[in-house]
């Protein structure tokens, strides 16, 4: 496909997850008004054309950070929590304001993984999302810094904005940085600017190295992790776009099709339940199978039996989900099991037909069923 097709695509999106880093909120760590109401004044005129707008907001330590009279965000998590607590408030509050200017309702919506990590809750989010958006009201959404720990974090909110593409079910992810777009290589002080790519048909080694680079003090993510955001979003069928968002009009210009940032195509679409267990779920263990477990997962979509695993690493219970890695310690799929690892370890390599025997019961021949299994890799699919 080309860039000019792409470009019109995006154009009809009508629902879009526009993720606005803490790069383009503020300078050095100094909170820029403006951008608040270039921001409300451009997702209002969106709303006006019958688009529907989700806004991810980074900012809230920065925010928090500036009204304690701090020069950098917090030395240890505690000192970044209370500045999230501070900045929380007035973050939401400047958006409110310019908000109201264009006679729109917004609504502060506050997430963490390890929340939605829980299925219920993951729904419950949806609901709340959807209604929103039904009542005509623009969430405004971050991830609660005040709870969160290093551990637990999206980073800088990019994979959570891809979480919320799953949520809304998006047709376009935005996502303002101060670059603008995806350069061949990382540019690096005092050299020529690389090249911009325009346009990523898919995401490969030499992508996913042009990435790689350092984030600012206010910032938690990096390209990298927009990257990361990228593959998430490209798997829930949303098309994806980096750019500047210290230039005019940024996100008119991507949502009106113009040639601006890079674009990322979409990729084969995840059911919504899949794309949850891939991109929004912690793993917490693994299962090691063999070759012939793995071509059967990969080649013909089969459920993971006992007999192909070889071992298994780490503590779960019945529900939880593990990585299934081949014997190079590669991952090649999640998925939901359906024993412990206690279980699994006593049934490891052994027929379907001899769990009965082995365990005094049977949740059934498979280890992890295929329908609560999923491919990591899309090119396996």
């Amino acid at each position: 496909m080309s860039s000019e097709s792409a470009r019109r695509i995006a154009a009809k999106a009508r629902r879009i997850v526009v993720k606005i880093g803490s790069a383009v909120l503020t300078d050095n760590g100094n909170v820029r008004p403006r951008v608040f109401s270039d921001i409300a004044r451009q997702v209002c005129a969106l709303r006006e054309e019958g688009r529907e707008i989700v806004v991810v907001s980074s900012g809230a330590i920065a925010v928090g950070s500036a009204e304690l009279g701090w020069d950098q965000p917090g030395r240890s998590i505690p000192e970044k929590q209370a500045a999230a607590a501070v900045g929380q408030i007035s973050l939401v509050d400047a958006y409110r304001r310019r908000f109201a200017r264009f006679d729109q309702q917004v609504a502060q919506v506050l997430l963490t993984r390890v929340g939605l990590e829980d299925r219920e809750q993951f729904l419950n989010a949806r609901h709340t999302l959807h209604k929103l958006l039904e009542l005509g009201v623009v969430p405004i959404v971050n991830e609660n810094d005040t709870v969160a720990t290093d551990e637990i974090r999206f980073g800088d909110n990019d994979n959570l904005s891809a979480t919320v593409v799953n949520l809304v079910a998006a047709d376009l992810l935005v996502i303002l940085t101060d670059v603008d777009g995806l350069y061949t290589e990382p540019p690096r002080k005092g050299q020529p600017t690389p090249e911009l790519i325009e346009l990523v048909e898919k995401i490969t080694p030499e992508i996913e190295r042009a990435a790689q680079g350092s984030s600012n003090a206010f910032g938690r993510g990096g390209m990298a992790t927009k990257l990361e955001a990228a593959k998430a979003a490209i798997r829930c069928g949303a098309l994806t776009v980096f750019c500047n968002g210290r230039k005019r009009d940024a996100l008119l210009r991507v949502a009106r099709g113009d040639a601006f940032g890079t674009l990322f195509l979409t990729g084969s679409r995840l059911a919504s339940r899949k794309h949850w267990l891939a991109f929004t779920t912690r793993t917490r263990g693994e299962l090691v199978i063999d070759d012939g477990a793995a071509r059967a997962l990969r080649n013909r979509g089969k459920s993971l039996l006992a007999a192909g695993i070889t071992d298994v690493r780490g503590r779960f219970a019945i529900g939880d989900p593990v990585s299934c890695v081949d014997g190079r310690g590669q991952e090649l799929a999640r998925g939901l099991v359906a024993y412990d690892a206690g279980e699994v370890r006593r049934i490891v390599g052994i027929p379907a037909r001899e769990i009965l025997q082995v365990l005094g019961y049977s949740n059934g021949d498979e280890v992890i069923h295929r329908d609560d299994l999923v491919l990591v890799q899309e090119s396996s699919e």
